[in-house]
């Protein structure tokens, strides 16, 4: 696959001191100050593209015991490969396509992960990794798949939920970036999982308006609270339920 493509003030009723200090601190640690997960995840794909190399899978990585173990396949997966489902958004056929899958995850991965925090972002980019795996089984069960669009793809779909909700992570342009992808990805249909990213699009805006509990709250600025949190593991499984229905038909 391929890609393409302040918060409000505290008021009364806080905790003061030490208190308010400490609870600054685990807050942090989750919503997290900068885009440490976005650059995390394109330095896990790129030492996982040098693993490929390194066992002399080629320019493309194929021929690695790395990449055969990981692409995603429904007859492999329908056989008990479960694994495939999330590292086939990690694995990459050739330098090109990292390329442009590490560009579209800095562009908009370190704006989304900044607005909405370390630890939500990374629910969402693994559920809409998964999503998108789940789009791809659907849509071309027979088909080696590999990258991390469909997880780009989410991050695009959460952008267009957040400007649903007046806030423009993407300038106000997350809808005509996903129109472009999509024309891009329908047009190279051949070379590209549609599947893939449309599932992963699904996944992130769905995983947003759980972060959101349905309207209920804000998805970046409001807490994401119990609800929010299931919802996102429901989306999570969810995909893997869709797989399995996929995939046990090619065992």
């Amino acid at each position: 696959m391929a890609p393409v493509g302040i918060r409000c003030p505290d008021h009364s009723g806080k905790a003061q001191g030490v208190q308010r200090v400490t609870k600054g601190v685990r807050r942090a640690a989750f919503e997290g100050t900068g885009a440490k997960v976005t650059k995390a995840l394109i330095g896990i794909n790129v030492a996982v593209y040098v693993a490929e190399l390194a066992q002399g899978g080629g320019v493309y990585g194929v021929n690695s015991t790395v990449y055969q173990k990981g692409f995603l396949y429904a007859p492999f997966v329908g056989q008990g490969d479960w694994w495939r489902l999330m590292t086939a958004a990690f694995l990459h056929y050739g330098p090109f396509h990292l390329l442009l899958n590490m560009v579209g995850l800095y562009w908009f991965g370190s704006l989304l992960e900044r607005r909405i925090g370390a630890g939500r972002f990374l629910l969402l980019y693994l559920v809409s990794g998964l999503a998108g795996s789940a789009g791809a089984l659907v849509v071309s069960p027979n088909s080696a798949t590999v990258g991390a669009s469909g997880a780009i793809f989410g991050i695009l779909g959460a952008g267009l939920v957040l400007e649903q909700q007046r806030d423009y992570v993407f300038g106000g342009s997350a809808l005509g970036v996903i129109v472009a992808n999509l024309v891009l990805t329908f047009a190279w249909s051949g070379n590209i999982s549609v599947g893939g990213h449309i599932g992963g699009l699904i996944g992130g805006a769905a995983a947003t308006l759980a972060l959101s509990r349905f309207g209920r709250g804000h998805a970046a600025y409001g807490r994401a609270g119990l609800l929010g949190v299931a919802g996102i593991v429901a989306v999570g499984i969810l995909s893997i339920g869709v797989a399995y229905w996929k995939a046990k038909g090619y065992a």
